[in-house]
């Protein structure tokens, strides 16, 4: 369903997000993609929604490669993959309601197939009684539910959660988890961008990790920790490598001259 082949990405500032990673996902599919902060997990999400094009390589959705896709056609595009943003984008001075409401309304649909469907999602994300309420009212886990709502507007193939856990408590961090996998179930392919080890650890599922714009792991079920813990014995050994190829200069004599002078 996702291909990335040899996909890489450069800023006009010469930073490097993203160096030559390939990796697929398949329809139906819930992944989660860890990683420190600048690995390339945010780039990822930008790139399937075309917000940015990679500097070499190339992504296919659904067969269709979405580095060729004119720039008319970015907004049905967009519609086939769901973005969770991390900052929300909620508009303040609308509802719940609205904000939901909005990205059906540019579409040009009927009043009533709006209002059927932002009704549909308030009840599927548990925010039935919320929906006159205004984001400057709700908590951190109710705005959350409000961005997978509208993410799920347009009953989009893919849905791209980018740090969905963030800033919130534990038992919130798992209800939002709960109703992504709620989504997964239903066949909607959920991308899950997080730092959150225990909920990975815990899942089970396919887990992508990326460091430095590389993909430095890819496990059907992986662990958050063992995956660091991994990495970080990797290191460690090639340090071990290196001083024995290249052994400190000088001797406990040549310390002790360094002293006197």
């Amino acid at each position: 369903m996702i291909i990335f082949n040899k996909v890489s990405k450069k800023f006009k500032d010469g930073s490097v997000v993203l160096d030559d990673i390939s990796f697929s996902v398949d329809k139906g599919e819930f992944v989660f993609m860890i990683g420190p902060c600048g690995a390339g997990k945010t780039t990822i999400s930008r790139l399937l929604i075309r917000e940015v094009l990679p500097s070499r390589g190339k992504i296919f959705i659904d067969n269709e490669d979405i580095t060729q896709v004119k720039k008319k056609h970015i907004p049905l595009l967009r519609r086939k993959i769901g973005t969770a943003f991390q900052d929300f984008k909620i508009l303040p001075d609308r509802t719940v309601r609205e904000n939901i409401a909005l990205a059906l309304e540019i579409t040009n649909k009927k009043e009533k197939e709006v209002q059927e469907k932002v009704e549909k999602l308030l009840s599927l994300v548990g925010l039935v009684n919320k929906g006159d309420y205004f984001p400057a009212e709700l908590s951190g886990g109710e705005l959350q539910r409000v961005v997978i709502a509208r993410a799920l507007v347009h009953d989009p193939k893919v849905l791209f959660a980018d740090e969905p856990t963030g800033n919130l408590d534990p038992d919130t961090a798992w209800q939002i988890i709960d109703l992504l996998k709620t989504i997964n179930q239903k066949g909607t392919t959920v991308i899950v961008a997080t730092h959150n080890a225990s909920i990975v650890d815990n899942l089970s599922q396919r887990v992508i990790r990326l460091e430095k714009g590389r993909i430095k792991e890819d496990k059907k079920e992986g662990k958050y920790k063992e995956s660091v813990k991994h990495e970080k014995e990797k290191h460690e050994e090639k340090d071990k490598i290196k001083v024995k190829k290249n052994p400190p200069v000088g001797g406990p004599k040549n310390k002790e001259k360094d002293v006197k002078e």
